[in-house]
Parts: C-alpha cells; sequence; structure tokens
C-alpha cells in the first residue's frame, strides 16, 4: 500500500481552512473591497483558520 501525502485529519483541517479563506476573500470582494484586500483576508482567514480547525478536530 502507498504511503499517503497528507493523513485523513491533516486533509480535513486543510479542507476546513481553504473554505473559511475563500469565504472571507468571497465576503470580503462583495462588501466593497480591492481585490488586493478581498485576496489578503482571504489569506488571513486562512491562516488563523489552521490552528483553530487543528485545535478543534482532535
Amino acid at each position: 500500500m502507498p504511503r499517503t501525502l497528507l493523513t485523513t485529519r491533516s486533509a480535513l483541517v486543510f479542507l476546513l481552512a481553504i473554505l473559511c479563506g475563500i469565504g472571507a476573500g468571497v465576503l470580503s470582494g462583495v462588501a466593497g473591497l480591492s481585490t488586493a484586500q478581498a485576496v489578503l483576508s482571504g489569506a488571513a482567514g486562512f491562516g488563523f483558520s489552521v490552528p483553530f480547525f487543528n485545535a478543534l478536530i482532535d
């Protein structure tokens, strides 16, 4: 059996963090921020979501 790149838990944490980052970026864009600001808020949402979901899913 080949070794996987990520565990299921890690993949779930990253998936949830990516979804939160996309949501934050889209909501920022809809709110009228510039594209650069929306991308930065999405990246910040992703960055803060990873440790949150890592602690939450144990």
